[in-house]
């Protein structure tokens, strides 16, 4: 079979996808080719103070009812470490995921919609052992906790 003409049939397929979305009414034009929710300051922060002034906020406040689930103290490969978060603290409205020593602190942020239970898993890269932060919004406020995690081997070009 022809490459191009493989190549042709994938990208036709992915574009009829869209427009049927688009037409069934679950997808907005423009929202699957951009990402309006892109906070690129945040991301290219390298203090927590920095990331919590470019997501809107200010100094938060530490909290003893966030807590680190699957967490971790000894990550053996920096490049797949799991990291889960669950806030206790009531009307949560996102979490936020930081690491001190990487190259761009933020790792990501999720946001909690109502009603739902304020827990996030996930895995991120570490580059080397250092303080991974848990940032929540709830209620308009920030709040902070943190956890040191030791990595054996870097994953962030280490």
């Amino acid at each position: 079979m022809n490459a191009q003409r493989r190549d042709v049939l994938k990208s036709g397929g992915g574009v009829t996808m869209l427009a049927l979305l688009a037409a069934a009414g679950w997808l907005k034009p423009g929202q699957a080719l951009a990402a309006d929710g892109w906070n690129a300051a945040a991301f290219a922060t390298k203090s927590l103070d920095d990331t919590v002034r470019a997501l809107g906020g200010s100094a938060p406040a530490p909290s003893t009812d966030i807590s680190f689930v699957q967490t971790p103290d000894i990550a053996e490969n920096g490049a797949v470490v799991p990291v889960g978060v669950t806030s206790a603290i009531p009307k949560t409205e996102s979490i936020a995921i930081l690491v001190e020593k990487n190259p761009n602190m933020l790792v990501g942020v999720f946001d909690i919609p109502p009603g739902t239970a304020p827990s996030i898993t996930t895995r991120m890269k570490m580059g080397q052992s250092s303080k991974v932060y848990a940032l929540v919004k709830a209620d308009g406020k920030y709040y902070v906790a943190s956890k040191e995690v030791k990595v054996t081997l870097g994953g962030c070009g280490g």
